[in-house]
């Protein structure tokens, strides 16, 4: 019957024998059913004879005050930093066992608990899971996130034209033919006998009106242009930097996996018995 050990054991103790680029899911985000944000994962238990993951310790502090427990690693679905547990509800961490951090867990004593857990009397019908062989392999599929650069246009006001007038005073001169009378006096000698006498008509005058034509200026308001102000649309093109992030898998073009130099990583010929004798039994 294998033994469960912590991960952060085995890496503290046979780094020689998983590597370098062992996958190590401790202090990711975790979230269950329906995307619910649950709490982080807290560390894995792996098989003492193989090294494979089984189950990722979560810190469920999400749902309860304070409860770690024991997930299968086969319903992990990782995304980046994150950890999503699609099918884990609520009702299911409830029926769980409170993970013992001093306690020696069995491979097949944790897979009983978890086949009665996931069914238990308190998981409503719905929510209840037959657990399987295949729940407790971890997760081979790895989502490679790639950064994509998204351009939104926004309006703004990008200037503000106002046109308005106003009132401008200039002299101008207009001539205007204005017409006058003057008096003209025609004297004439005559010489022919008459009945009155000086000083019959006491100062008699004769008066002429004279006229003239006087200039009366006055002003009329004509309009002598129309404005019309309208928009029109330039285009124009930008070029934005910005610097974008992608993951890529540690493989080489033959399909070897490589650690970060490059280098051909082979563990093919390391068996239950090569992890035995390194770890001294």
């Amino acid at each position: 019957m294998s033994q469960l050990i912590r991960l952060q054991d085995i890496q503290a103790t046979h780094r020689d024998l998983i590597g370098d680029d062992y996958y190590d899911p401790t202090g990711k985000t975790a979230y269950g059913a329906n995307e619910e944000k649950i709490g982080k994962i807290e560390g894995a238990l792996v098989e003492d004879t193989t090294g494979r993951i089984r189950y990722l310790i979560v810190d469920a502090g999400g749902w309860f005050s304070s409860k770690e427990v024991l997930v299968p690693a086969g319903l992990a679905r990782i995304v980046g930093d994150d950890v999503f547990f699609d099918s884990l509800t609520k009702s299911q961490a409830e029926a769980m066992e409170e993970y013992d951090h001093d306690y020696q867990y069995s491979y097949k004593e944790q897979y009983e608990k978890d086949r009665q857990a996931f069914v238990a009397d308190t998981v409503p019908t719905e929510e209840r899971v037959e657990i399987a062989d295949t729940h407790y392999d971890a997760p081979n599929t790895l989502e490679l996130l790639e950064e994509r650069l998204t351009v939104n246009k926004d309006r703004i006001v990008a200037g503000l034209v106002k046109v308005g007038k106003h009132v401008v005073t200039e002299e101008r001169n207009v001539e205007v033919e204005l017409e006058e009378e003057h008096a003209h006096i025609e004297r004439t000698n005559v010489d022919r006998p008459t009945d009155r006498r000086i000083g019959d008509d006491n100062g008699a005058a004769i008066e002429v009106e004279l006229e003239a034509e006087r200039a009366r200026v006055g002003k009329e308001t004509y309009v002598t242009e129309e404005v019309n102000v309208g928009k029109t649309t330039e285009r124009h093109t930008e070029t934005i930097n910005e610097t974008i992030q992608r993951e890529e898998l540690d493989i080489d073009r033959d399909g070897n996996v490589v650690d970060r130099e490059g280098n051909i990583v082979d563990r093919e010929g390391i068996t239950a018995d090569d992890v035995r004798r390194a770890r001294g039994k």
